[in-house]
């Protein structure tokens, strides 16, 4: 390698490194946003080096320059516009959006590089085996992204589709994969496999994803978060690029892990999540029990504001509900007002509050919530017992006792132990259900008050009250 090239190739590796001190300052809100910037500030010059690579080995024409130059504007422009005005709720859509654009990415890289006239017959499994993996890896990533933001945006079914045949079909599909890669493989410059992997990758994307209700697609967005990384680290392997490898390989460990800290949050494998096409987020099935109906106690604005000013200390247990009102600015205000008057307040956050991991921790801190105050799960729960009021906005699921018992949909779900507290205030505009169709338990607790209203009208209501009880 000539001098520019080495010095690319040390950029590469320094940008590498970066990537991997940001994923480690994610590891807390406190430093996540210099950990975004840095690993940001890091592909932007990767992306540099590329282009002085590029310009120094003169491998892009006219019509090339106006390629790269027209995408690089069109995408930072889209990027800047997503950041800017995509609401925080709308976040797991946002990263599936993401996710499909990696993929499909890196599925065209292989493509094109398998295509190259002068290259077909000449390659070796060394390219095209990874070649393969990335467009397969690739496509499915692409075309399942695509169905699971849809299906979070409401323009596709929360329900799980399932057509006659569709168990059948992913498996024939994942097989053809098999035959697809070795054909390729074998016959590098067969259009007819390179094509058929391609069609065949897309349609399994679709009917993969078709089938998981739209409660679960938090968890199939974080595993195509880790295909995505995948194909790109495949397509580094095509390439012969270093920090392409580096960083997909970074994206695929991460997305993994976090897919299976979401699972083990659900209490739930991912294979039954992937296959067993369970959950809705949208019309939950009809719950299970006698159908009596459930004696709750209702409260006045007033009836909770009493509470909550007169208590020493209050947990918040938000939940999707909180996110879908977008109320976290008016639960940090009340918050805010508590905290002055000497009430000692925290909040306890699931690990799958929201519709992802960290996306509730993001949502507070959008609203300048104190870090101190946010506690997770293990930490929180011994805090419950003390706590005077427990009070939950929207979160259902991972408040509800029955987790503790065997037999039902969530049993085994580790939960917040909110009615441990010695007052619980339960803030949701309906009996409605979670995701897992159950009754809960906790909403006919006798210590258990339901206030009956939208997140963000209630707690606005809530805090003039509270304020006219403390001045």
């Amino acid at each position: 390698m000539d001098t520019v090239s080495n010095a690319v190739h040390y950029v590469f590796l320094i940008a590498a490194a970066c990537f991997v001190l940001g994923l480690h300052l994610m590891n807390h809100p406190r430093t996540a946003r210099r950990g975004n910037t840095l690993s940001a500030g890091a592909m932007a010059v990767a992306i540099g080096a590329t282009v002085w690579l590029v310009v120094h080995e003169n491998r892009i024409t006219g019509t090339g320059w106006l390629v790269l130059v027209s995408g690089g504007l069109v995408g930072a422009a889209l990027g800047l516009w997503a950041a800017r005005e995509v609401k925080m709720t709308a976040m797991p859509q946002l990263v599936s959006i993401f996710n499909a654009v990696g993929g499909g990415a890196a599925a065209l890289i292989a493509v094109n590089d398998l295509l190259q006239a002068d290259r077909p017959a000449a390659l070796g499994a060394r390219v095209s085996l990874p070649g393969a993996l990335s467009i397969v890896i690739g496509a499915v990533t692409f075309s399942g992204s695509l169905v699971a933001a849809g299906k979070l945006q409401g323009l596709v079914s929360g329900s799980p589709v399932v057509f006659p045949g569709a168990r059948l079909l992913n498996v024939l599909l994942p097989a053809s994969f098999a035959v697809g890669t070795v054909w390729l493989v074998l016959a590098p410059d067969s259009a007819t496999a390179l094509y058929g992997l391609v069609v065949v990758a897309l349609l399994f994307g679709v009917t993969m994803v078709l089938p998981i209700g739209g409660a679960d697609m938090p968890v199939v967005i974080a595993l195509l978060n880790a295909f995505t990384g995948s194909a790109v680290a495949m397509a580094g392997f095509v390439l012969d690029e270093t920090a392409l490898i580096i960083a997909g390989m970074l994206v695929s460990s991460s997305g993994g892990i976090l897919t299976k800290l979401m699972a083990d949050a659900m209490n739930r494998s991912i294979m039954n999540i992937v296959i067993g096409g369970f959950g809705t987020g949208d019309s939950p099935p009809a719950p299970t029990g006698s159908g009596a109906p459930a004696q709750v106690r209702a409260l006045s604005v007033d009836d909770v504001a009493i509470q909550l000013a007169y208590a020493s200390k209050v947990v918040f247990v938000p939940g999707y509900g909180l996110a879908a009102a977008q109320a976290q600015h008016e639960l940090g205000d009340l918050a805010k007002l508590l905290t002055e008057h000497g009430v000692d307040v925290s909040y306890a956050v699931h690990p799958v509050a929201g519709r992802m991991p960290g996306h509730m921790n993001v949502l507070l801190a959008e609203a300048n919530v104190p870090y101190t105050q946010l506690k997770e799960m293990d930490e929180v729960n011994p805090e419950f017992p003390q706590a005077d009021v427990a009070l939950v906005i929207g979160a259902n699921d991972v408040t509800n006792p029955i987790a503790r018992r065997p037999g039902n949909a969530i049993s085994g779900m580790p939960i917040l132990d909110v009615d441990k507290a010695k007052s619980v205030v339960v803030i949701k505009r309906s009996m409605g259900h979670g995701y897992a169709g159950v009754d809960n338990e906790l909403y006919t607790d006798p210590k258990t008050g339901m206030f009956f209203t939208d997140a963000k009208k209630g707690l606005t209501e809530l805090k003039a009250a509270v304020g006219e009880f403390v001045s």
